[in-house]
């Protein structure tokens, strides 16, 4: 078993054991379908990359269960932000 896993910090990030499953095998089988890692790590280890996505904080999931990234939601935030008013088109 890997030493992030024994850590009650990571369940606890994640919002428990089976949310924290469930991510690490949904995003095995991105990576194992060719999706490119979001971490830089000095390992081949798929487990090693998710277990270091997960801890920076690069994936979670959704009200739905599934995974979405850091970058999916900074796209989200700067789609729904309102536009800025100028006050001179009033």
């Amino acid at each position: 078993m890997l030493e992030e896993l024994k850590e009650e910090e990571i369940v606890n990030k994640i919002g428990g054991r089976f949310k924290l499953s469930t991510l690490i095998q949904k995003r095995l089988v991105q990576l194992n379908q060719g999706s490119r890692a979001l971490v830089s790590v000095d390992t081949h280890d798929k487990m090693s990359i998710v277990l270091q996505e997960i801890v920076q904080d690069k994936i979670f999931l959704n009200m739905e269960n599934e995974i979405e990234t850091i970058d999916d939601l900074d796209a989200i935030v700067a789609a729904s932000e309102a536009p800025e008013l100028d006050p001179s088109d009033l």
